[in-house]
């Protein structure tokens, strides 16, 4: 899916919630477990009840990577089942990756040819030649960390530098980079109001807001300084609507969950006339 078409799926649904599946078997319902494959079981349910709601899904694949070859199957399956059945969403590897030059071209081929993915996020700290190899790919996307929303981001990411905070340089540098329209950026939810100078640097980049719902960020400030004229956000949200039952009502749950979302956004895209 090209920025191009995430756009217009945007305007169609009236959504820019993206999904996030860090399924964790020991959240997720007891009666799950006695499945076949019970991360599958899950990420298929809560798909099923939400499409409709939302514009992308990101997996976490630390999730995915703890159960060993279990877990990626089950994310494989997980990425052929929303090729088949909803191909109109935009996929996120959530991998954080990032290394020398050749070791990265290895992790763009994983997750865009091997497994198919949309994008991935990267983190930004070894610099140009361990970020340029993912974007080689045409019409795929790297997610740049810029400003998360953890606690911990503040060891680093806002440090006064000679010229400006680490985070707005990293911005304005990576744009120098091979195919930088390529890039979109994480931002966290907790740190809305630093959008405004996120939003000087990159005024047309998508960004990728997790943080809202559990970690407790505002939509509506998120909104407030983070929307441009083409919308250029995805506001994740993950066990905030995948774990909002742990019941045999999961799905039925996670889909008001989403859809509370989804009509807040589509009020804030009415109103923004955008």
């Amino acid at each position: 899916m090209t920025v191009a078409q995430l756009t217009a799926e945007i305007r169609r649904k009236q959504t820019f919630l993206c999904i996030g599946l860090d399924t964790d078997l020991d959240k997720i319902p007891a009666f799950l477990k006695n499945t076949e494959d019970p991360l599958f079981a899950f990420n298929k349910a809560i798909i099923d009840a939400t499409h409709d709601l939302c514009v992308a899904y990101k997996p976490n694949t630390a999730f995915y990577e703890a159960y060993g070859s279990m877990g990626w199957m089950a994310l494989e399956r997980t990425i052929a089942y929303l090729e088949e059945s909803y191909p109109n969403h935009f996929t996120i590897a959530d991998a954080k990756r990032g290394d020398i030059g050749n070791t990265s071209g290895r992790y763009a081929r994983a997750f865009f040819e091997t497994m198919s993915f949309d994008s991935v996020t990267v983190a930004p700290y070894m610099g140009r030649d361990s970020v340029e190899p993912f974007l080689e790919f045409e019409d795929k996307y790297v997610i740049l960390l810029a400003l998360t929303s953890n606690e911990g981001a503040f060891d680093f990411q806002v440090l006064p530098a000679p010229q400006e905070a680490l985070y707005l340089q990293v911005l304005r540098k990576t744009r120098e980079y091979a195919n930088a329209d390529r890039l979109m950026y994480v931002v966290g939810a907790t740190k809305a109001t630093f959008l405004k100078d996120v939003r000087e640097i990159v005024p047309n980049q998508f960004l990728l807001i997790p943080g809202v719902g559990a970690q407790g960020g505002s939509l509506e400030e998120v909104c407030k300084y983070g929307l441009n004229n083409q919308v250029g956000l995805l506001v994740n949200s993950s066990r905030g609507i995948i774990y909002a039952s742990g019941e045999e009502d999961f799905a039925e749950a996670a889909r008001i969950k989403a859809a509370q979302l989804q009509e807040q956004m589509s009020a804030i895209l009415l109103n923004s006339k955008i």
